[in-house]
């Protein structure tokens, strides 16, 4: 049996927002206390509206994948559908509407597939990812104008080559997809 473990949590002896922008990200520095009771003078957390990926199959057995440009990496690489939770929504609801918005997919049945954390050691925000099976085109693609997003219909093999290339890098988008391929017992060609 696995044994549950003890939280071990650190206690906050001051606590202080040293920038925040928007709904998109807060950081606040930490002086925080361990439990031997030595102390760590500057801790930083990273404060994030929760996220959503969404791994779509089409009734043809076919998976939806994007690309897009990533300023931050300085590349464009295949994704799944991803985007923010925003406030008021459940992360089935934030689902539903990205895939809706970046594709243009929608229907099929829904479950949530896998929950993880982005960053545990200084960031508070969980990722969701869902997978939608026998999604179809329903309407345009909507996208914001900040984005520029190509959809790509795939087969299951082509996204597992990418995975086993090294092209999906993204590891919020790879873990779920790693797993749905894990779980899975066949892999159209």
């Amino acid at each position: 049996m696995i044994e549950k473990l003890a939280n071990r949590k650190w206690k906050v002896l001051k606590s202080e927002h040293i920038l925040q922008i928007g709904p998109w990200l807060s950081v606040r520095q930490e002086l925080v206390e361990l439990p031997s009771g030595k102390q760590i003078p500057t801790w930083f957390v990273l404060e994030f509206p929760n996220w959503i990926n969404v791994i779509a199959i089409t009734k043809e057995g076919k998976m939806v994948m994007i690309d897009q440009y990533r300023h931050g990496f300085g590349d464009t690489r295949y994704e799944i559908v991803a985007g923010v939770i925003d406030e008021g929504e459940t992360p089935l609801e934030a689902a539903r509407r990205e895939l809706l918005e970046e594709t243009g997919f929608g229907g099929g049945k829904w479950q949530e597939f896998m929950v993880l954390s982005p960053n545990t050691s200084n960031q508070n925000n969980l990722s969701y990812t869902f997978l939608a099976t026998d999604v179809e085109p329903v309407a345009a693609q909507h996208q914001e104008s900040t984005e520029d997003i190509h959809i790509h219909v795939m087969e299951q093999s082509e996204v597992l080559q990418l995975l086993q290339s090294g092209e999906i890098i993204q590891a919020l988008h790879a873990a779920p997809l790693w797993k749905y391929f894990a779980t899975q017992t066949t892999h159209n060609s």
